[in-house]
Parts: structure tokens; sequence; C-alpha cells
């Protein structure tokens, strides 16, 4: 169950791989608040324009010792000249999880070692770019089910060269060092997201000394990224630090990321960990004294997932609460799915041995029933009723499998918070991306159409990568194209708010009632209610007959 949830919010696995080249020019050195620090100069495929990359930049003091479960704390000065050029160690994870999670999408990855001390992040900057040049800034939060990930994962070099953007790409604590909670003073929670918060008070006190602009920050994130940049749009917190947003396949309400009641999963973990539970106090001081090698050993045995808390100070209220009440931060948010979320990497982790080759309606409840627990059985005997009513082999009974759990953990929830922001007010746009790459071509099933995660590859520009990445077939030529699109819209609403753009199909924004969006593929084309006949479902039809069923329910009593 464990490997589920971190599957359902993990995104692909992609190297930091510009070409380096070597450079002892003080162009490279910058002078932050609290040191100096040089970077190198990077290549990107497809044009000259350099960029300047700065790795490892720590935004927090290293969150050890009795900064173990406790809120990150300013960072300290140093004293000379601190090398930027290497990857930082990645959070305390299952290490073997980011291996096969890149085995799994044909890309070879080395990740970096693992060390608590991990609170860092990367810079990617046009090699011209100089303080006063108020570039748009982008920072991304990586996804992994809030407990695997990191920072190397990702390269922002193409979006700094062809976009002229600052990219900045930011690691922060998971799993039990980033969200354990005990419910009270002793250990509040949200740690990992309240790292998030430090890092984007140091790009606003930082970023203008590699040309950004400290007031056109736009956080973003895909899967649990996408999550936790929702999330932030709901903490008071966070007000001022960032002027937008971008939720890509992921929202605050989607699974159990917030939760009222946290001291049971402590507990859970203090087992795990041979803790004494009796207090919640002694629960806290023993896995402040626990080593790092027990903590891995930990996370690879927990079955449970631990994700944000109602602490009322981050988070005042649970998401879908804060929602209803327009308790969120006017900033226009561009949000999104691809057309086939649950095609092929997330039943990996736990669909029935055999599945792709075809599955029964038995089958197809008893995932469902354990992703969808507060639907109840019948609930989930409509739902199953409505997307299988048409299948009648093993093969599109699959295929409805695929579907449903899509909409469950994807699309449902992202139309929901749509229809929220357009509540407050704020522009939103909303998109589907719906290509399937030639490079999945070998790796994939025929019947997977853009799987979960495919549009972080395009937005990123990663056709244009440069060497230190291996990825299993060919970037065509369709492929360039599209990823020079979606660059252009990522950059364009990371700038003015809006993606529309020279040489772009104009995106129009989403409303209430023509909710349109943009189809992202080979091809941009607008259209209208995404899901519509499956959203009324959801929302209108199933309701109806859970209510007839309980009235006849009560009628027969």
């Amino acid at each position: 169950m464990r490997t589920v949830l971190i599957m359902v919010y993990l995104l692909p696995v992609l190297t930091e791989v510009a070409q380096a080249t070597p450079a002892g020019s003080d162009d490279l050195v910058v002078s932050l608040k609290d040191g100096r620090i040089r970077g190198e100069y990077v290549t990107v495929k497809g044009t000259e324009r350099r960029v300047k990359q700065y790795l490892g930049i720590p935004f927090a003091r290293p969150p050890v010792g009795p900064l173990r479960l406790a809120a990150p704390q300013d960072t300290e000065p140093w004293e000379g000249e601190r090398d930027g050029t290497q990857q930082p160690p990645m959070c305390i994870q299952d290490p073997e999880l980011i291996v096969n999670v890149s085995r799994t999408m044909s890309v070879q990855y080395t990740p970096p070692e693992l060390s608590e001390d991990c609170l860092y992040l990367n810079v990617y900057t046009p090699a011209e770019a100089t303080r006063g040049n108020k570039l748009p800034v982008m920072v991304w939060i990586h996804g992994g089910g809030l407990s695997m990930g990191a920072a190397s994962q990702y390269d922002g070099s193409p979006l700094a060269a062809y976009e002229n953007i600052v990219m900045v790409i930011i690691q922060y604590r998971l799993g039990i060092l980033g969200f354990l909670s005990t419910g009270d003073e002793h250990a509040q929670g949200n740690w990992g997201f309240l790292d998030q918060l430090a890092a984007l008070r140091w790009v606003k006190e930082n970023i203008e000394a590699f040309g950004g602009d400290p007031q056109a920050v736009t956080v973003a994130g895909e899967s649990a990224g996408g999550i936790s940049a929702s999330i932030l749009t709901l903490s008071p917190q966070a007000k001022g630090l960032f002027q937008r947003a971008i939720f890509q396949s992921g929202v605050a309400t989607l699974g159990t990321y917030t939760t009222s009641h946290p001291l049971s999963y402590a507990k859970i973990v203090a087992n795990l960990t041979e803790c004494d539970c009796s207090s919640t106090e002694e629960l806290v001081q023993c896995m402040r004294g626990k080593s790092k090698e027990e903590l891995i050993e930990a996370t690879k045995k927990m079955k449970i997932f631990l994700g944000g808390v109602v602490d009322g100070v981050f988070l005042t209220d649970t998401a879908e609460e804060l929602l209803k009440r327009k308790e969120v931060l006017m900033v226009p948010v561009m949000m999104g799915i691809t057309n086939h979320e649950f095609g092929w990497i997330l039943p990996q982790s736990f669909a029935p041995p055999g599945w792709e080759n075809g599955m029964n309606r038995e089958s197809v409840l008893a995932v469902v029933n354990m992703f969808n627990p507060t639907g109840a059985s019948s609930a989930n005997s409509l739902i199953a009723d409505e997307y299988l009513k048409e299948a009648k082999t093993p093969e599109e009974i699959r295929d409805g499998f695929t579907e449903i759990m899509g909409d469950l953990l994807m699309t449902l929830p992202v139309v929901k918070v749509a229809g929220y922001h357009l509540g407050v007010g704020v522009p939103v746009y909303m998109y589907e991306f719906v290509y399937r790459a030639e490079i999945h071509k070998h790796t994939r099933p025929s019947f997977v159409k853009a799987d979960h995660a495919d549009d972080v590859g395009f937005m990123f520009g990663g056709c244009f990568w440069n060497g230190r990445i291996k990825i299993i077939g060919n970037i065509t030529k369709e492929d360039e194209r599209l990823c020079r699109t979606m660059m252009a819209y990522w950059a364009n609403f990371a700038g003015t708010g809006s993606p529309n753009g020279p040489g772009l199909v104009s995106w129009p924004q989403y409303s209430s009632q023509r909710q349109e969006y943009l189809e992202l593929g080979l091809t941009q084309t607008v259209r209208q209610k995404l899901k519509k006949d499956r959203v009324h479902f959801a929302t209108v039809t199933l309701p109806q007959k859970l209510e007839q069923l309980a009235a006849a329910a009560k009628a027969g009593n």
C-alpha cells in the first residue's frame, strides 16, 4: 500500500543533464545574503545561448539534532566562496524507490547520497542575466508522494536558455522527518511544507542576485509537487511569497494530504522505530535520537502515508473547507491533467498480476474500494456500473478500470478545485495533455495514452537536455516542437499570469459557463467541459442514485 501511495504521486525521474563548461570568470560568482557562491556555465541543444547553473544552495540550516522535527531555521553566513557545481544530497528516503521509478520510466539516473542535511535548492538563469534584469521566476516543487524525490531529478537549463526565465528547483524534508506530527506542541508537523515556505522566502530575499524578479514568482509542481503548490495557496503564511501557481496532476484535495488527527499515524511510526509512545514528548525525543539508518529502515517498513496536518498556523482547516470558505490566495492559477493518468506507471504497483492483459469486475472493485473507502460499496458499485456498462471483454474492463482510477484520483479533484479558484475571482487556465511520445513506444503497451507525468518532460524542455541523461528512444522533431510550445506557455504564465503569447494557439481562460481548456498535443485545440459526462455522473447522477438507495433502504425498514 505504501508503494501505491508513493506511485500515485510520483513524477518522472529527470536528471540534471546540461553539459558543463569550465570557466573561472567572476561572472559566475554571485553575492547572496549569506555569502558568495560560484556556479558554472552549461549549454542545451538547439541554441548557442548559455545558462549559469548554481547547485546546492542552502536555504535553511541543516535540520539535524534539536532541529529534527522542528520548523526550518534561517541559514547562517558562510566564509569565502561556496562551490555551486555539485548536486545536493537527497533528503532521507528509501533509496531503492527512486532508482526503481527511474528504471520504470526508462531513464538511467544515479541519485546523490542521502543526508538529513538536505535543505538546498538549484538555480538556473540565462548566462547574461544580472541583478536588475527582473526576469520571471519559476520555483519547482518535486513530486514523489511527499516520500521520495530530489532536485537532482530535474534540469531547468532549457527554460532559462529558451524562455529567459530563472528556474529554481527546491528540496524539502520527506516522509517521517518531513511530516510526522503528534498533533500538539511537541511536533506540530508540516515540516516539509514549512521547508517549501522557507525556500520561497529565500527566493524573495535572494533571487535578484540571479537576475530574477521577487515580485514575479510562480510556484509550480507536478503530482505531490502540484498538491504542494495547491496547498501553499491555502496557507496564510504564504501570502506575498508568490504571484502565480501551477498545479500539474495534483491539487490540495487529492487523497489524504491533510488530516486533523495525526497522532494515530505517529504511534504507528513510533512502533516501527521502537519508541515509547506513552507520551508525545517522549515519542518526539526518541525519534530525535534515531540514526539515519534506523530512519531509512522504518521508512522501508511503513505501510501508511504521512501528509499535512491542520495545525492552526500553516493550515487553519482542511483543504476542502478552506476552499469552500474562499480562504485562498488571490493569484492566477494554471492546472491540468494527462488523458491517461492511470495508464501504466501507477497500476504497476498494485493492480492484480496480468492486469494489462485484461480484468474482471471483481478485480476492478477490489482496487476501487481500496482507493475510495469513503465511497462505500454501494457507491463504488454504481461507479463500476457506469464505467463498465459498455465493456464486454477483459480488455475493455481493463480500460474502464484505468479510466475510473484516473478520474477518481486526478480528473474530478482538478475540475472541482478549478471551480473553487474561479469562485474567488482569479484567472484560471486548464489543460489536458494528450500526446503519447515515441520514446514510450517500446516500453508501454499500445493501449496506454498520455500517462501520469508525461507532460513534465515537455514543459521542462527535455528535448534539449545535453548529455548527462540517458533516455531510451529518440527525440523526434515533433517532440521538439511540442517542447518549445509547452515551455513557451509555462514561461508566459510565469511572466504575466497568462500563458498566451506570439505564435501560440490562444488559450482561453476557464470559466464556469464555457469551461474551456486547451488540449495539448502535437497540435493544440481549445475544447469545452473536460470529461463532462463523467463529471456530470460524479456530481449529479451518482449523488441522486445514492439518495434513492438510501430512501429505499429507509422505507424497507
